[in-house]
């Protein structure tokens, strides 16, 4: 083409830059879990790190090092399946998952973990009318609602749910202990009022107790 105007030229003298399709060395492209893999094992801080953690959280039993081992490559890979097994349900990064599950029970013997359920007033009302109505045939009154939402609330704190972790080689167990029966709780709390010793549901109830060694 014949350059009409001084652009023009300048134009066709500038060659324009070319982008060349991307080399393929013949490999399936890293994943992301590879790709983390080999940032890690070129810096020994990463190394050292992860090692203790992976350690703490009971995947890696060999010493604290800073160099990249089969042990700890085993480790990671453990660690990853079950952190993609819960990440289905409940997404989070790897180093997430390894506090976590230190949190819960790392091999350092046994781990425990509370956790307290305290209805709140209005769920607390919801039940204790509900027990009321079927064990005296009437609702609870205003009086009975703040007495008995307290004494549930105070049961439910002093009582929670008791999860015990422990790991033996690579079995990690939990031994859960519940907190209390609500229900069970505001029956007991009821049956010990005047009304409630008149009431033939609460002998039957008394009965059955008995009967089971309860009391």
């Amino acid at each position: 083409m014949v350059a009409r105007t001084p652009d023009q030229a300048r134009q066709s003298a500038i060659p324009m830059p070319t982008i060349m399709p991307e080399q393929s060395s013949g490999t399936a492209p890293q994943s992301d879990y590879t790709q983390f893999l080999s940032l890690v094992a070129k810096n020994p801080s990463l190394i050292t790190g992860y090692s203790k953690l992976l350690k703490s959280a009971g995947y890696y039993k060999g010493k604290i090092t800073d160099k990249y081992t089969p042990a700890l490559q085993k480790a990671f890979t453990r660690a990853e399946e079950d952190r993609l097994l819960i990440s289905a349900a409940r997404p989070m990064s790897r180093d997430e998952f390894l506090q976590d599950t230190i949190d819960i029970g790392g091999d350092d013997g046994p781990n425990i973990r509370k956790d307290i359920r305290i209805f709140d007033d209005s769920t607390a009302r919801t039940l204790i009318n509900a027990v009321l109505e079927d064990a005296i045939g009437r609702g609870a009154t205003k009086e009975e609602l703040k007495k008995y939402t307290l004494a549930l609330q105070k049961a439910q704190k002093a009582a929670p749910t008791v999860t015990t972790y422990s790991t033996a080689g690579d079995v990690q167990t939990a031994t859960t202990t519940t907190g209390i029966n609500e229900e069970e709780f505001l029956i007991q709390q009821i049956a010990g009022t005047d009304e409630a010793k008149a009431n033939k549901v609460f002998n039957y109830y008394d009965a059955f107790k008995t009967a089971l060694g309860v009391r």
